[in-house]
């Protein structure tokens, strides 16, 4: 078969997988595996950190000398986080009890271990941010932000004035705020760098181009708010994820789908979803250059996190799906090139990205760039290829895997 077979195949075997993965699944362990199944370990489970190559870049930074302030719920105690958050501040009004360490949901610290989890819980076994040696400055806001209360412009002015140097609000709100507008100017001046989701939308529809419909024109903040670099989500196949709004706000892009951190639950860990996740990987790569980089500006990091992305594959500089690519933290601290001026913001504000957008400039395309970006698409392919096999031949999808992991 030539190559252009195999693509098809490959391709043919993706759209299988999407449309029958449960059964699948079950034929893979039925028909082939024939030794009891291990339980996989909560290293094993942290797929982002394979794809993302985190053994690579942990060798040129972890991210020590960086703080990350951490807008959300609050950030509880959890054996991840001992002796990585700092004492922090308390916004959230006398509407909920305790402090910035008491967290009623579990939002905040999830998003915290997602970005400096040490691993060292369990025996050395427990959850590993992709910033481990980064602190948490933990910021505690009500989940809700009203204009009239500005709870999240005081939060944004609170981090600006503090010791970190990135600001991540996993959050996002369908209503603007001049308040909260001239906070991240203030964050901006102040050198700091602020990350947000670009929220969550319809999920439903009978294609994506249905889907999208839907999600057009929902507008999220602080993401879309000029400064703020907005975080859409992909998910283990390179693809935005099917929730993770799109629009002319979105900046980066990582990813956002069973993404293993802490939780309430028996095991103390869960799986987690959505644009929020993908936020706080985003802040912790910017951590980990920071911390490679400690001279260079916010201008500057962020400048060689979107240079070093992995763009769309469709040419574009930028599409309403992964903004101008997947962050790829390895890339960016192995070979980071020139960081450029160190007093120009990289971005273009948000009203001219809007006015690229509608005049045409760079159309939607649902696949992400090379790399790791590819290296996600490519698990998903070759899974997919491989459980065809077993179909057809039975069997072969030990041969493919074996393959695929020594690539």
């Amino acid at each position: 078969m030539g190559l252009a077979g195999l693509v098809g195949l490959a391709g043919e075997g993706r759209r299988f997988w999407r449309g029958a993965g449960p059964v699948l699944a079950g034929l893979l362990v039925v028909g082939v595996a024939g030794a009891p199944a291990r339980a996989e370990t909560v290293r094993e489970q942290q797929w982002h950190l394979t794809v993302m190559k985190a053994a690579e870049f942990w060798k040129v930074g972890t991210g020590k000398g960086v703080t990350v302030a951490v807008i959300d719920s609050g950030v509880g105690r959890v054996p991840e986080l001992e002796g990585q958050v700092l004492p922090g501040v308390d916004l959230a009004g006398g509407k909920v009890e305790g402090d910035e360490r008491t967290d009623q949901d579990g939002h905040g610290t999830s998003m915290a271990t997602i970005i400096a989890g040490t691993g060292k819980a369990s025996g050395g076994e427990g959850l590993s941010g992709i910033a481990p040696g980064a602190r948490i400055l933990p910021i505690r806001v009500p989940r809700e932000d009203a204009p009239g209360e500005s709870s999240w412009a005081a939060a944004i002015r609170r981090a600006a004035d503090s010791d970190a140097k990135v600001v991540n609000i996993s959050m996002s709100t369908a209503t603007a705020d001049p308040a909260r507008d001239e906070a991240v100017k203030y964050a901006l001046s102040k050198g700091k760098l602020v990350f947000a989701a670009v929220g969550e939308g319809e999920t439903t529809g009978s294609t994506r181009a249905a889907i999208a419909a839907k999600k057009a024109g929902e507008l999220r903040y602080p993401a879309a708010t000029p400064g703020v670099v907005g975080v859409a989500a992909v998910d283990p196949g390179g693809e935005p994820t099917a929730e993770s709004l799109t629009g002319p706000q979105v900046d980066l892009a990582a990813p956002g789908v069973d993404i293993l951190t802490s939780c309430r639950g028996k095991a103390g860990y869960c799986k987690s979803h959505g644009t929020g996740e993908a936020t706080a990987l985003a802040s912790a790569s910017a951590a980990l250059l920071w911390s490679a980089h400690p001279d260079w500006t916010n201008n500057q990091v962020l400048r060689v996190l979107l240079n070093t992305s992995g763009a769309p594959v469709d040419g574009a500089v930028r599409n309403d799906w992964i903004g101008y690519g997947v962050a790829r933290p390895r890339i960016a601290m192995s070979t980071p090139g020139s960081p450029g001026p160190a007093d120009v913001y990289p971005l273009p504000d948000f009203v001219a990205a809007a006015a690229a957008m509608a005049a045409g400039d760079a159309g939607p395309s649902t696949e992400v760039g090379a790399d790791e970006a590819a290296g996600f698409r490519g698990t998903v392919w070759w899974v997919g290829l491989g459980l065809v096999g077993v179909l057809i031949v039975g069997g072969a999808v030990t041969t493919v895997l074996g393959r695929r992991a020594g690539n």
